[in-house]
């Protein structure tokens, strides 16, 4: 089992930036793909960025391209999201995930509880 806790959300105005964290603990993430999804109100929840298990493949959504940047960092069984430039319409819960296969789909394994990211105008 791996338990992920998300950290750093919070409220910024437009074109500001935050850092999410997303810190697991019960195994190693060091050999499963790592992705941060978001869910606005109303919506279902969408793919934002991807990261593999080395690290060495990213994508991003078409909508955060350019402006966030997913990384990990193993050896502190950790992975980041860097937004910068931030829109209203950014404004979501932000939930990271972790599991064998590298996807853009919402189909991980296990998920964290989610940060809030409120992006004001």
């Amino acid at each position: 089992q791996v338990q992920l806790v998300e950290s750093g959300g919070g409220l910024v105005q437009t074109g500001g930036s935050l850092r999410l964290s997303c810190a697991a603990s019960g195994r190693t993430i060091s050999s499963y793909a790592m992705g941060w999804f978001r869910q606005a109100p109303g919506k279902g929840r969408e793919f934002a960025a991807i990261i593999s298990p080395s690290g060495g493949f990213t994508r991003y959504a078409d909508s955060v391209k350019g402006r966030f940047t997913i990384s990990r960092e193993d050896a502190k069984n950790t992975v980041y999201l860097q937004m910068n430039s931030l829109k209203p319409e950014d404004t979501a819960v932000y939930y990271c995930a972790a599991g064998p296969k590298l996807t853009q789909r919402a189909s991980y394994d296990y998920w964290g509880q989610g940060t809030q990211v409120t992006v004001s105008s």
